[in-house]
């Protein structure tokens, strides 16, 4: 059998005993141990016979001892070329290769038993030097005979250096070739590759020891065999010449173990790492996958490999991927990493930290990039999700007041471009969804919320934007308008879906709004200015009653800068002492007589004189400055009774009527407010009447009706004031602790209708029957003063009598009681004569 067809057969077919790498190393080194074996075993055989030769085991001797001085490390094998082999060649020149193979086997063991205790290594590294130098002496043999026949004649000297040669390089070939096949294993590389890379430079140190031997024997030769100690300098020069090549090939061999050691390390962390790793070449066609990169994508490891890289990213992703990866195979960038979108296996598309770096391939020393593939779609996900609630209303799921903004000024900023687009925002504020939320809960009214804005999706145009921005108030963006009159078409629309009821927790509910809708044609630089126009014409539709729209205008906007500069008037007002009391009189119907004053309150603005009560009471209502100056009103009125008290004892009992808010009627310390003030003013409670309109006492009667007790328990009297106006106390009014009631003006300005005389009737004969008295406002005419006597009113209070004065005059009324009562004398002398003919009818009877 031929070795080159032969010796490979039997080497795959010994491999297959094995089913690891490990197995079949071990396989392998076994065969040739037993081969090496079959060499020795020849050679001791062929000199069994043979006289004994003191010579031959003398050279054994020295190649043994300079065995242990040198020797070049075969690379990834336990065995070496050593200085020795001069020593050995020489024994094949002087002796055989009977005795060189005996005389390798011992220094070989020698050698290895410095380097390893393994037995099977250092059986192995014997065999294969005792078995290459056996085939190669055989090879020379067969091809040109004995050397020692050659040696030292002149005809055959170049067929002896000729077969020198050939003995060192068939030996050097065969040891290398018989080694390859270990590394092999290891490595997975091919054979001839495998010795090419790692061996080949080895045969230079055979070829060198077959040049000493032939230098030694020619001297023998000529000196005789002692002259072979005149070799061994010769020998140690040459190590000497050789040692740094040998330092060089040792400490490459140690490098590349060092490589091979990272690269089993590199692959056992690209096997094993929970991060998608793979190898892909310039091209970007995957070469090795690793199993958390399969599962990422959704393929197996064998439908990867080969595929492009590309073809599995995502399209939006892939130009800037291959830009990335360009300039890295340029060596512009040492490396990259970026977020990137993949497209799995199934149709969805995942998100990854995209990591590539280059190396270069161990074994091809081709350029290799290395991908590193890290899942981040949950965490992509809740990125989406933290900004889409970030921009989003929780309870609806429409935009919220940062994206509304954003599209309103993506909006002003086209129209700066394109001066013919025209666009509007609609303010809605539903109108009574308070009274929801009280009678049937939050939960209902989130419900509530829910149904109208699906309803409002549906109103709307295709590219309209609605947003809730809090509460019960929604905002539109109308786009692409071809004229302004579409936003009043799609405010009318709204409106009219909001017609048909909804139905929440089986209760059918109807609710309208208001409408507030400003343009870009207002000229507005921020989105927050058009919002705020869109935000006052819906108070303005408001106003107006439920269920109406209103455009915004540039009146409406002076209107809104005038009110905000009142309301910074008005607290500095306060800071200020800007106001001041008038008191207007009270007067007994009856007789004339003076019974007291209601105190009310005005503003001396210093740029704009007297501003009217109807103009900043709402306003300080709303604002909350109320309860400020309502506890400044209270505090003066009492103050300015007690003094007048104090001058004018006669003249009393007098009462001071003082106005309380709905605010701070629903104050929680407003007891202690009153009993505060009293104590510090010196008034007696009795002389104090507090007056408070019907709304404040409807809004929660149990609590008012408490509320009142206490003020009643402080000694204090109670009247409702604008009686008549509403018609919700008339079934709680027998409940609460009152001592008046005050007739609306607009009654008593209009008794001359039957209608309107009537309604006063009726209330002075209710008041009657619950204890109370009356007291009626407005009265500005004697007719009035008349028709209120005859109908039996108790008080009146009116322009007739005088205006609201400041205290000054009104102290002239309590000073001259006949200032009133000369306003009485015509209906006093009409009594009068009254009574006289009655006394003089009945005395002619």
């Amino acid at each position: 059998m031929h070795f080159t067809t032969g010796f490979p057969t039997l080497l795959t077919g010994f491999f297959m005993l094995g089913q690891t790498i490990e197995h079949k190393v071990r396989n392998y080194k076994l065969l040739l141990i037993v081969l090496g074996a079959g060499s020795i075993a020849c050679a001791a055989l062929h000199l069994w016979h043979e006289p004994f030769n003191a010579q031959w085991i003398m050279v054994g001797a020295f190649t043994i001892i300079l065995s242990q001085i040198a020797a070049a490390r075969i690379p990834n094998a336990k065995n070496a070329v050593t200085v020795s082999d001069t020593f050995i060649f020489l024994t094949v020149l002087l002796f055989g290769g009977y005795p060189a193979v005996l005389v390798a086997a011992v220094a070989s063991a020698s050698d290895s038993a410095r380097h390893t205790k393994r037995w099977i290594t250092l059986a192995t590294n014997v065999a294969v030097i005792c078995l290459s130098l056996f085939l190669a002496c055989l090879l020379v043999n067969h091809t040109l005979g004995d050397l020692r026949l050659l040696a030292h004649r002149r005809e055959t000297f170049f067929i002896y250096v000729g077969g020198l040669l050939l003995l060192s390089v068939a030996q050097g070939f065969i040891n290398t070739v018989l080694l390859t096949p270990v590394v092999t294993l290891k490595t997975g590389q091919p054979l001839l590759r495998t010795w090419y890379e790692n061996y080949a430079w080895v045969m230079v140190t055979p070829i060198s020891g077959a040049v000493m031997a032939g230098v030694a024997s020619a001297l023998i030769h000529f000196y005789g065999f002692w002259a072979i100690i005149l070799t061994i300098p010769l020998m140690i020069a040459s190590y000497l010449a050789m040692r740094p090549y040998l330092k060089n090939i040792e400490a490459a061999e140690k490098h590349l173990a060092q490589l091979q050691e990272s690269e089993s390390r590199f692959r056992s962390a690209f096997d094993h790492s929970a991060v998608g790793m793979a190898l892909v070449d310039p091209q970007g066609r995957w070469l090795q996958v690793n199993q958390a990169l399969c599962h990422i994508l959704g393929y197996s490891e064998r439908e990867l490999v080969g595929q492009s890289f590309q073809s599995l990213v995502h399209p939006n992703d892939l130009g800037a991927a291959l830009v990335q990866v360009h300039q890295l195979l340029e060596g512009i960038i040492p490396t990259f990493q970026m977020e990137q979108q993949y497209l799995h296996q199934n149709g969805n598309t995942i998100w990854v930290i995209w990591s590539v770096s280059l190396v270069r391939d161990l074994a091809t020393k081709e350029m290799r990039l290395v991908f590193q593939l890290q899942d981040i779609s949950e965490r992509k996900r809740a990125e989406a999700q933290l900004l889409h609630d970030a921009f989003h209303d929780g309870l609806t799921g429409l935009p919220n007041r940062a994206l509304f903004l954003d599209h309103v000024k993506l909006a002003m900023e086209r129209g700066k471009r394109y001066p013919n687009r025209l666009f509007a925002v609609l303010f809605l504020d539903f109108d009574r969804f308070k009274i929801v939320n009280d009678s049937l809960g939050h939960a209902a009214g989130d419900q509530l919320l829910m149904a109208i804005a699906r309803r409002l999706e549906v109103c709307l145009r295709p590219g309209d934007t609605i947003a809730r921005l809090g509460g019960d108030e929604f905002t539109v963006l109308l786009e692409e308008m071809k004229h302004y009159s579409e936003s009043v078409e799609v405010a009318t629309r709204i409106q009219q879906s909001l017609e048909e009821p909804f139905i929440v927790n089986d209760n059918e509910l109807f609710i309208s709004v208001s409408i507030g809708i400003a343009d870009n044609s207002m000229g507005c630089e921020q989105p927050e200015d058009l919002v705020r126009d869109a935000d006052t014409a819906m108070y303005r539709a408001k106003a107006r009653g439920a269920k109406c729209h209103e455009v915004f205008d540039k009146t409406m906007h002076l209107q809104v800068a005038s009110r905000l500069q009142m309301e910074n008037d008005l607290r500095r007002a306060i800071e200020r002492q800007e106001f001041f009391l008038c008191y207007q009189p009270i007067v007994l119907l009856e007789t004339g007589r003076l019974a007291g004053f209601e105190a009310l309150v005005r503003w001396k603005h210093p740029e704009r004189g007297l501003v009217s009560p109807a103009q900043f009471i709402p306003l300080a209502e709303e604002t909350g400055l109320i309860l400020q100056i309502g506890h400044w009103v209270l505090q003066e009125a009492c103050r300015q009774m007690r003094a007048w008290q104090e001058i004018y004892p006669a003249t009393f009992p007098l009462q001071m009527s003082v106005n309380l808010s709905t605010k701070q009627f629903t104050q929680p310390n407003l007891i202690e407010q009153i009993r505060a003030i009293l104590n510090d003013t010196k008034l007696d409670s009795q002389y104090l009447k507090l007056e408070l309109t019907e709304s404040a006492v409807m809004d929660n009667v149990e609590a008012a009706i408490k509320q009142l007790a206490e003020i009643r328990a402080l000694g204090i009297e109670l009247s409702i004031d604008d009686f008549g106006t509403g018609y919700s106390s008339l079934s709680y009014l027998h409940r609460f602790p009152l001592n008046t009631l005050k007739i609306d003006r607009s009654f008593v300005m209009s008794m001359n209708e039957k209608e309107n005389i009537e309604i006063v009737r009726t209330i002075i004969a209710l008041a009657g029957s619950l204890g109370m008295v009356v007291i009626a406002e407005g009265v500005e005419t004697f007719d009035q003063l008349t028709q209120l006597r005859i109908l039996n009113c108790d008080y009146g209070q009116g322009y007739y009598f005088s205006k609201p004065v400041e205290k000054d005059a009104a102290e002239l009324f309590i000073k001259d009681g006949k200032r009133l009562t000369a306003l009485f004398a015509p209906l006093l002398l009409d009594e009068s004569r009254s009574q006289t003919a009655s006394v003089s009818s009945a005395s002619i009877m």
